[in-house]
């Protein structure tokens, strides 16, 4: 009997070491732009509730308390331009990255199924199919699957990492529309959903799997994926949640309780803060604000070109010219003591782009900017 990660990629910031060796070695120190880790100090509100929700002897609910899956659902309404989210409907997970690699296998899926995910991808997608047996496949163009019968699940990722990219309402309808006719599940991974840079999306809003021009009133064969770790600096406290089509939840939730997956009561808690207070949400924006164009600017000065990247926590940069490897520019980017993740993480077609994080400190981010402008 082999192991479950027979067949599965290598990790792939491994194959980092050899550049941060080198970025580490440059005469200032290394600045760290290769992982979207948050940096910025936890919300006191945040801290407060869980500190409040410590004294937790019993066990929590999977399917958790309902006041937090009410707030998810006002959550929805307030800023999501979701009015109609069942609370029911809501499931908190460990993360979202736990959810998107083991939804495959919630699902049922297995040999001779198809998960398709967008071709410039988080490599959770691929690997979560893998786990389950089933075949991944990159796919922008809905044409490419509209007609399989072996498709599904569909994972659409906007804002995109690590391209930023934003899918509009029609974008988001064409999936949707071709997913119920061969009755495959879209799943949306939506969590930097509140990071819009570029208009039009700072001022109308990225828009959700479950909004109603997207659903035309039913969120049948919808999940949206949500976390808390980006836009309230909670990625230590794993918090984050499923929702959308109750059908699609129930069976998840009872699954759930078979296998002890549950969210620790305390986190919860702070989860259940975190969405009451919009103040620290659009105090974090504006950190990154100023970081995205602190770096953006350094990267144009040093010769690099930014691709789409109008929401998100990335800027999607590569050489100017005829097309430099991504490798090459990383250990460019290294000899300045800058590490950042190559393109090819996210797959073939990111092979001449780099991903560049705003998740740095404000004194990193002027260094690396400074180190750029002068490159």
């Amino acid at each position: 009997m082999g192991l479950i990660t027979a067949g599965l990629p290598d990790f792939p910031w491994d194959a980092l070491a050899p550049y941060a060796a080198t970025a580490r070695a440059h005469p200032d120190g290394i600045v760290d732009l290769s992982v979207g880790t948050p940096v910025d100090p936890t919300p006191g509100v945040v801290r407060d509730a869980l500190a409040a929700a410590a004294d937790a002897p019993g066990y929590p609910t999977v399917h958790g308390s309902a006041a937090l899956r009410e707030a998810v659902a006002a959550f929805y309404a307030r800023r999501r331009g979701v009015p109609d989210l069942d609370p029911a409907a809501v499931l908190p997970t460990v993360g979202s990255k736990e959810l998107v690699a083991w939804l495959p296998s919630m699902l049922g899926l297995g040999p001779g199924d198809v998960v398709v995910h967008p071709e410039t991808a988080y490599p959770t997608y691929d690997v979560g199919a893998r786990l389950a047996g089933a075949e991944p496949l990159p796919a922008d163009d809905v044409a490419a699957w509209a007609d399989r019968d072996d498709v599904r699940l569909v994972w659409v990722n906007s804002p995109g990492n690590p391209t930023g990219a934003v899918l509009g309402v029609d974008e988001l309808r064409a999936v949707v529309a071709a997913a119920r006719r061969i009755g495959a599940v879209v799943a949306s991974d939506e969590c930097y959903a509140l990071l819009a840079w570029d208009e039009p999306w700072a001022s109308q809003g990225v828009p959700s799997i479950l909004d109603p021009r997207v659903t035309d009133g039913s969120h049948e064969g919808l999940l949206a994926v949500h976390s808390l770790s980006k836009q309230s600096n909670l990625a230590g406290y794993r918090a984050a949640w499923v929702a959308g089509d109750p059908a699609l939840v129930a069976p998840m939730v009872q699954l759930r309780r078979h296998a002890g997956m549950m969210v620790p009561a305390p986190v919860q808690a702070a989860t259940l803060a975190a969405l009451g207070d919009d103040a620290h949400v659009a105090e974090q924006h504006e950190r990154y604000r100023r970081r995205r164009e602190a770096l953006r600017a350094g990267v144009l000065a040093a010769g690099l070109e930014v691709d789409d990247s109008p929401a998100g926590l990335y800027l999607w940069a590569r050489a100017a010219g005829p097309g430099q490897d991504c490798w090459r520019t990383v250990a460019d980017l290294a000899e300045l003591g800058i590490l950042v993740a190559p393109g090819a993480f996210y797959g073939p077609s990111g092979a001449l782009h780099v991903r560049i994080a705003l998740t740095a400190s404000d004194a990193a981010v002027a260094e690396a900017a400074a180190r750029l402008s002068g490159a």
